[in-house]
């Protein structure tokens, strides 16, 4: 790794360094020397040594201005030693103490501190709360995490980046008996200053560095982590995360079924989709997912769904592997008629069903390796898993030699997974370089989670300015969609003091509905009446609804309502529109109407998005395959329901408002060439202070 002030320093100085080995604080010092860091190292504490070696009094007294502070004190003592950093110039600073935001009142005016003492500076902080870094490959071992007391550190091409301070001694351990090596691992703590990507960018350029593991509770720096992510791809170098947490922000911002159905967790999924970002599910799948994710290439959009074949000699171990693959909504396909005619003639049989099982005869080398490179060849396959049974345990020379030799010649790429507990078959396997699994469930997640990854783009999005949120009635959400080109059905708003309806411009029945701002769903309090289908029945219902609202709504006194012309379709949609506080923009579609929340039916991309991937959207909601003529029926207008995705999605470019939510539910979906018109609409915005 090239030098780096922060991941690779020449000079480190530890401030608040203890001369008691049995002390956190003891530790940098220790763990740089057994390291072997080759870098200069300036204890800093109020005594003559630490831990034999000789000690500083403060940073102003060292010889020379050091690339690198970890400091070690107390979280007011830690402010001002940052402050000691700034006015000489050290460039990085990790900051061990909490203490901040999190910590209440307090907290967050320590923390208001911190920042006005970096403020203008050159200095970078990683952390507060963080618990430091390694870099292996340079010997720096600057952190104070016990696990990296542990003797040969492994060492490999992994760059590791958590959250969690205490995740990092555990990825290490669990990895290194799965045969992982790490070039680096950094507890990047609460992310006050350098965000999770900007940790990470600082390798993408190093040639040792040959991937990604990324262990999140929350996510930070949206526009950091996508703009790595993209990097990343470009260098072909694969990014896993583990992601666990929920934000209360966003679900204080969802006054709409968009917040319901799209949670803060949905949203992070499809961001880290959208970054070309494996998400697994299952801590084993996170360990195991990268030997994979550098076999298998992200997917282009517009690709077909992915296939995967099974080869066996187990049909129990083969199906468990179908189970959570189709769990997680991943195809195992059976053979062709050209691959079944090429594995007959190389003297494989076949049953014709989904997998290939060769039962105890799969355990002779011809046979095994002769089906995997018939499977291996097949156009139709994506990836080919074998699934080594009892053999991998007390044969495992047997089991693992037709794996590894056809994974070392051309075709899908080839994963394993073994039945029994086979520790010497799965270290043959990864010394080999062939991605093996020691569970299904984590075989199917790493699947799964690579082939749910898109190209990477970049999105650039205006973030809501500060201010005061402010609804708008139903009325005024369609003047602003129509200049987004979402169109809606035909309308008119009316006084409710006006005994006698005017003529309509459009033809009867009609709806009509309250209408008031504060009224995001107006069916609760009875402020909706359908199929009106004259003058005076239109009175009466206004009426109705008057007495509706102000029986549940008391503080409401109504003084108008929205009448709307019905109107045939042949499918509802919702589509929503939503500036998330950490993530930025998103697009959701799902099945329309009052089912929505209930059946969570539905798709999330980050904003914006083309047809393409509008189109795509559409795809992956069930409910609308209704709409594509399924056995005989009417086919519904999909492009015009495309057409809304892409405008909706869009509202974040309109001048001279700033939109934070946004729904159109339902959306009725007339039939081919007929369009799609908005029926209701919920929109909020902030007033700029």
């Amino acid at each position: 790794m090239t030098h780096d002030p922060l991941l690779s320093p020449s000079s480190v100085a530890i401030v608040g360094a203890s001369d008691d080995a049995a002390k956190p604080a003891s530790r940098p010092l220790r763990f740089l020397r057994a390291g072997g860091y080759r870098g200069r190292v300036y204890p800093v504490a109020r005594r003559e040594t630490v831990l034999g070696e000789r000690a500083w009094p403060g940073l102003e007294a060292l010889p020379e201005r050091p690339d690198h502070a970890f400091i070690l004190l107390p979280a007011d003592a830690a402010v001002d030693a940052v402050g000691d950093c700034v006015r000489l110039g050290i460039p990085a600073v990790t900051l061990l103490t909490g203490g901040f935001g999190e910590a209440g009142a307090e907290g967050e005016a320590r923390e208001k501190r911190l920042r006005a003492v970096l403020a203008g500076g050159g200095t970078r902080i990683l952390g507060p709360n963080s618990i430091g870094l390694a870099n292996l490959d340079a010997g720096v071992v600057l952190t104070a995490n016990a696990a990296f007391a542990e003797p040969n550190l492994p060492r490999g091409g992994l760059f590791v980046a958590s959250q969690s301070g205490s995740m990092i001694g555990a990825i290490m351990s669990r990895g290194a008996a799965k045969g992982l090596g790490f070039a680096a691992l950094v507890s990047v703590g609460a992310e006050l200053d350098l965000t999770i990507g900007e940790i990470c960018a600082r390798s993408i350029d190093d040639s040792a560095v040959t991937g990604y593991m990324l262990f999140l509770e929350t996510i930070r720096g949206a526009d950091q982590l996508r703009r790595f992510a993209v990097a990343a791809a470009a260098k072909g170098k694969p990014v896993v995360a583990y992601k666990l947490g929920r934000s209360e922000a966003a679900a204080e911002l969802a006054q709409s079924h968009t917040g319901a159905l799209a949670g803060d967790d949905d949203l992070a999924d499809a961001f880290l989709r959208d970054c070309g970002i494996a998400r697994v599910e299952t801590l084993e799948g996170f360990l195991e997912a990268p030997a994979l994710l550098g076999r298998l290439a992200i997917r282009p959009r517009g690709a077909r769904p992915p296939a995967v074949g099974v080869v066996t000699t187990t049909g129990g171990g083969a199906a468990m592997i179908v189970d959570q693959l189709g769990l997680r909504g991943v195809t195992v396909a059976a053979p062709s008629g050209e691959t079944r005619a090429r594995l007959a003639a190389s003297g494989v049989g076949q049953d014709g069903g989904r997998i290939l099982d060769l039962t105890l005869a799969g355990a002779q080398y011809p046979l095994m390796k002769a089906a995997l490179d018939a499977m291996r060849s097949a156009p139709e396959y994506d990836l080919v898993v074998a699934v080594a049974g009892s053999s991998a345990r007390f044969q495992p020379e047997i089991a693992v030699r037709p794996v590894v030799d056809a994974a070392r010649e051309s075709g899908a790429p080839l994963a394993a997974f073994c039945v029994p507990e086979a520790p010497a078959a799965l270290a043959a396997l990864s010394e080999a370089g062939v991605p093996a699994f020691r569970t299904p469930e984590a075989c199917a997640d790493a699947v799964a989670a690579a082939f749910a990854r898109r190209p990477p783009r970049m999105v650039s999005a205006t973030p809501l300015p500060q201010g005061a949120m402010r609804s708008l009635d139903e009325w005024e959400a369609y003047q602003v969609l129509a200049r987004a080109g979402v169109p809606h059905a035909p309308a008119v708003v009316m006084p409710l003091d006006q005994r006698a309806a005017a003529k309509l411009p459009f033809a009867w029945p009609v709806a009509v509905k309250a209408l008031d701002a504060r009224l995001a769903h107006k069916s609760d309090v009875g402020g909706v009446v359908l199929g009106v289908a004259s003058p005076a029945a239109l009175a009466g219902a206004a009426q109705r609804i008057a007495a509706s609202v102000a029986d549940h709504r008391p503080d409401i006194v109504l003084e108008r309502v929205l009448v709307q012309q019905m109107t045939p379709a042949l499918g509802e949609a919702l589509v929503g529109y939503r500036n998330d506080p950490a993530l930025g923009p998103i697009v959701l579609l799902a099945a329309g109407g009052v089912n929505t929340e209930v059946l969570r039916d539905r798709s999330v991309r980050p904003a914006p998005v083309d047809r393409a991937m509008a189109v795509e959207m559409i795809g992956e909601v069930r409910a609308f395959a209704m709409l594509a003529g399924f056995r005989g029926g009417a086919r519904g207008d999909i492009a015009a329901l495309a057409d809304v995705v892409v405008a909706m999605s869009r509202l974040g470019d309109l001048p001279g408002i700033a939109i934070a939510e946004c729904e159109v539910n339902p959306l009725l979906i007339g039939a081919e060439g007929e369009g799609a018109v908005a029926v209701d609409a919920v929109m909020r915005v902030v007033e700029p202070d």
